[in-house]
């Protein structure tokens, strides 16, 4: 799974890890992404983590502005 390599050893919580997890699973379903080795879902997980990180923390609203931002528009 491509997130958790980009999260820094120690720097998150356990509860942290599991809500950047669940909104990341909840962006590559609303995009139909399902190979998560295909290279897109390193942006996926990369747009995931700056949503969160900019204040939003409930796993389907990070995951809806994610595929907003990200999806066809």
């Amino acid at each position: 799974m491509p997130i958790n390599r980009l999260f820094r050893e120690g720097k998150l919580k356990p509860e942290q890890v599991e809500r950047l997890n669940r909104a990341f699973t909840f962006t590559l379903r609303s995009l139909s992404l399902v190979d998560r080795n295909d290279p897109i879902c390193e942006i996926v997980a990369r747009k995931v983590i700056e949503i969160d990180a900019a204040g939003t923390h409930d796993p389907q609203e990070i995951s809806r502005l994610a595929a907003k931002q990200l999806g066809p528009t």
